[in-house]
């Protein structure tokens, strides 16, 4: 358990539904899991969803993925459950995961206070793309570095894409900022993003949508999360505005952390 998060379940009275759920249950351990987002079902609590960040993953193999989703159903009728897990470079990937598996995607797609954000609404864009993909990238490779550059990048393949079907989903991070940002690149082929990921000769090249006609489309979406992202802020300001009246209480605040 970590930061107040019970990684428990609720299994003590329900039996794995398979052995793959009763695998996955004895190999899961929260003692070095943060969570990061989270969805119960009420009332009858069928069904858990999580994506946490393994503090583990970086001491094992270099580059691997360190963000966790975790799926749990439970049949209540049969007192038996079932539980998947899988591994992301990062969150959106994650959550999609989940979102293909039941959780609704407004949800999932809250992550708690006390860490980065992103950086612009070009990154808020791309993120929710990814959530709402379902199967439409087939994930090739992925690699996360904890160290200068501070990055994670995966490498799809996207099964809509009529022109440059490889696509390369790159996020920075910027601790001292306190952001970070998340950009699309598009390739004909695995080698041709292979080869820009090992030397970035050039900037990450942009998919053909956002040039075409449909890039008016994409802008205009951005355009509009930047209004919503504008309007919450004022509300937000407005709040505090009219409680700053009240002397504040001393509260105990989350530090400020990139885990993933």
């Amino acid at each position: 358990m970590n930061d107040g998060f019970d990684f428990d379940f609720d299994l003590d009275e329900l039996a794995p539904a398979d052995d793959a759920s009763e695998e996955a249950v004895e190999r899961f351990w929260s003692g070095d899991l943060t969570a990061l987002s989270q969805h119960h079902t009420t009332p009858n609590g069928s069904h858990s969803y999580v994506v946490a960040h393994d503090r583990s993953v970086t001491w094992g193999i270099p580059g691997a993925p360190q963000v966790m989703a975790i799926a749990v159903a439970r049949d209540l009728t049969r007192f038996t459950y079932a539980l998947e897990t899988s591994y992301h470079a990062t969150l959106s990937f994650a959550q999609a995961w989940l979102i293909e598996r039941g959780c609704p995607p407004e949800k999932i797609a809250k992550v708690r206070d006390g860490f980065v954000k992103p950086a612009d609404d070009l990154t808020v864009w791309v993120e929710r793309q990814i959530r709402e993909s379902g199967t439409r990238h087939e994930v090739l490779d992925s690699h996360t570095s904890d160290s200068d550059p501070c990055e994670t990048w995966t490498l799809t393949r996207d099964s809509r894409a009529t022109e440059a079907p490889v696509r390369v989903f790159l996020e920075e991070w910027d601790h001292d900022a306190g952001t970070y940002t998340m950009r699309e690149g598009a390739f004909a082929d695995v080698d041709a993003a292979r080869s820009w990921l090992e030397d970035r000769s050039g900037p990450l090249p942009e998919p053909p949508e956002y040039r075409d006609d449909n890039g008016a489309v994409v802008r205009a979406r951005v355009a509009r999360i930047a209004l919503t992202r504008s309007a919450g802020a004022s509300a937000a300001l407005k709040a505090g505005l009219a409680t700053s009246r009240t002397p504040p209480t001393p509260v105990q605040r989350p530090v400020q952390a990139r885990l993933l």
